[in-house]
């Protein structure tokens, strides 16, 4: 039977262990062994229920870069060490996004194949972007992307590469394909976004566009965070938040806000964040949600520009207000969109999302 051990640095609510939860779920059903490894203490996240073999290794942030920074190498070194044992197994070492880089360099040294799914371009500082595509040059056997925008900007000349679409969980996907899309619920109309707490996620340019249409009554607006209450309070500490906005943090079931909301916006600031995908925005399309996203990378491959929703730029913050204005005054646009929206979802399903990864599997 194969083998496989899966590599990740933080489990928590964002796209990359949730995309690995099903990666693990599909070489299980597979009939494949899976293990995985876990920085960090036990914690909430998508990866928390799955039923498989669990290691974990340390790994610690910090209110300080700095002393992140050190936790991160620390925390590579010792997973490093840890899987010195696999010597002679005849495994494949699954490392999710291009963080785990401390397994990437034990399997070189051990010659055990090495896959990476890459998830991400936007790694600061630079030079740790700089080591850690030269460890993928250096170890991965193969790699995953999760759109052909980061197929092109971050490929590898002398390492194989496969462009393989995130779906949305199966569970998740047989709701929204019976969901019905009304952009008014409750008599208001319900502008959703959902992230990680990050200011190059659009998160202060939302409370700008939620500020400004305040005064009309019929607008909702919620905004879902991948983090902890504390870390929320800390955040939001200086700055004022409207009463049209509902803010929650650390939500493990967003079901009940897809079938809730109007709109889907997608706020990332592309000077500072590039998106490479999306996958609230599949999963919005799902639910027949129109959405307004950025104009470049992962999004552009997911939602056509008038026809499924919008591409614009988080700084045109008043030309964004102006649009939702618009939709919520002409239903039938949003109608229109939302039917588009869920036929443009059906290119993404997990069938071909499961088929893609477990044809990487087979090919070694």
């Amino acid at each position: 039977m194969k083998k496989i051990i899966f590599f990740h640095l933080l489990n928590d609510y964002s796209g990359s262990p949730k995309v690995l939860s099903q990666v693990i779920d599909a070489v299980q059903k597979k009939g494949y062994c899976a293990e995985l490894y876990l920085g960090g203490k036990a914690g909430e996240g998508f990866l928390s229920s799955i039923s498989c073999v669990k290691h974990r290794y340390f790994y610690k942030r910090f209110n300080n870069k700095f002393l992140t920074l050190i936790s991160y190498v620390l925390s590579q070194a010792v997973l490093f060490f840890k899987l010195l044992k696999y010597r002679k197994s005849s495994t494949i070492f699954y490392v999710n996004t291009l963080l785990p880089f401390g397994a990437a360099l034990a399997g070189r040294l051990l010659g055990v194949k090495v896959i990476y799914h890459i998830h991400e371009t936007s790694i600061r500082p630079w030079p740790l972007k700089i080591f850690l595509r030269w460890v993928v040059k250096v170890c991965s056997s193969g790699n995953i992307f999760v759109s052909h925008f980061l197929s092109r900007t971050e490929g590898f000349s002398n390492v194989g590469g496969q462009v393989v679409y995130n779906a949305i969980p199966q569970k998740m996907s047989r709701v929204a394909a019976i969901h019905i899309y009304q952009p008014l619920r409750d008599g208001s109309f319900n502008v959703l976004m959902i992230c990680s707490l990050k200011l190059y996620k659009g998160i202060n340019e939302y409370i700008q566009i939620a500020r400004s249409l305040s005064a009309q009554e019929i607008f909702e607006f919620t905004l879902i965070l991948g983090a902890t209450e504390a870390e929320v309070a800390h955040f939001f500490s200086n700055i004022e938040i409207p009463n049209n906005l509902n803010i929650l943090f650390s939500c493990d079931d967003v079901v009940p806000y897809y079938q809730r909301a109007s709109v889907l916006l997608s706020l990332s600031k592309p000077d500072e964040c590039v998106e490479t995908f999306g996958l609230t925005i599949l999963e919005g399309l799902s639910f027949g949600i129109p959405c307004i996203v950025p104009p470049v990378g992962g999004p552009v491959e997911l939602v056509s520009d008038g026809c499924d929703g919008y591409l614009m730029a988080s700084d045109r913050v008043d030309d964004i207000s102006e649009k939702l204005v618009f939709l919520q005054q002409n239903l039938d646009a949003c109608y229109r969109l939302s039917a588009a929206a869920k036929v443009k979802s059906l290119s993404f399903s997990s069938e071909k999302f499961e088929s893609g990864v477990l044809g990487v599997f087979d090919g070694i």
